[in-house]
């Protein structure tokens, strides 16, 4: 009886905080905060490339790639709405692993367009062009967004075939509290990963230390948690729900997490492979379980 009492009582004090974090006030005002930030920050990148251009420089040369060309001073806002979006991705995820997983997808369609911004600048436009490699890296980067934007599209709308269920039976309601701690768990490590990170990453500039890729960044580690956070609620449904659809659509949303994660550890055209074998399998996995508890119902695609 203690144990459960401890157990409740903990959930309780999760979902309060859960609440206070994710408020409406609360949010809307770290939209506010992350936009004004990436604001400042575009202003700042583009301060550094101009000073840099006049031969004035202070910072170490580990990113050159990022203070030769205007265009790249688009890789700090998108850098910042990443973040936000991680912050919303805890928000949904005590909601469905389904919404969750999309948010993922999200995120890492942001990753790939911030990194083309980047390498945009860096194109070879010589007449023998198509012989580079970056050029073909970067073309295969711009194909495979569009894929990866069009596979995004597919499970939306095929995430809009589940049925909306009323919270109200009381083992459900435990389900998303026990999902709301995880939330909350994920979100205080987190934010401590997201502090230090960019504390290593500002001594980075003001010396001559090599860092990792930078387009890896804290998302490498963030990604590397919801594998964790996702096993833990599979874990957790296990004690929710018999249902063998269920468990295999959300088991396969975890290899599709996983797959994504080992992306930010390849180079070059597996980064881009990985990211679309990941939502493609999260795909194909949603649209069997779709078949399977709703054969009536005219498929998608």
């Amino acid at each position: 009886m203690l144990p459960n009492k401890f157990m409740n009582s903990l959930l309780v004090f999760f979902n309060r905080l859960f609440s206070i974090a994710f408020a409406p006030k609360v949010q809307k005002g770290v939209e506010k905060g992350i936009l004004l930030l990436a604001a400042i920050g575009f202003l700042i990148h583009l301060s550094l490339i101009f000073l840099k251009s006049q031969g004035i420089s202070f910072l170490s040369p580990i990113y050159p790639e990022l203070l030769n060309d205007p265009i790249s001073a688009i890789y700090t806002p998108f850098s910042l709405i990443l973040v936000y979006e991680a912050y919303l991705l805890l928000f949904y995820l005590p909601r469905s692993f389904t919404s969750c997983v999309s948010k993922q997808f999200e995120i890492i369609s942001l990753i790939v367009i911030r990194k083309i911004f980047k390498d945009i600048p860096q194109m070879d436009l010589d007449s023998y062009w198509i012989s580079s490699e970056h050029n073909l890296e970067l073309m295969l980067d711009l194909f495979g967004f569009l894929i990866l934007f069009f596979l995004i599209f597919l499970f939306n709308r095929s995430k809009q075939r589940l049925p909306k269920k009323k919270v109200e039976e009381p083992r459900l309601i435990q389900f998303i509290q026990a999902k709301k701690a995880v939330s909350m768990v994920l979100f205080g490590v987190l934010g401590v990963m997201l502090v230090t990170t960019f504390g290593q990453w500002i001594n980075d500039l003001f010396s001559q230390s090599k860092t990792p890729d930078l387009d890896s960044l804290f998302f490498n580690q963030f990604f590397t948690l919801l594998i964790f956070a996702d096993v833990v609620i599979l874990l957790i449904s296990f004690s929710y729900t018999e249902e063998y659809s269920k468990l295999i659509r959300n088991t396969g949303f975890v290899i599709a997490t996983i797959l994504i994660r080992l992306s930010f550890s390849a180079e070059g055209y597996l980064t881009i492979a990985l990211i679309l074998t990941g939502v493609s399998f999260a795909l194909m996995i949603l649209q069997i379980y779709n078949a399977m508890e709703h054969p009536r119902t005219r498929s998608i695609s």
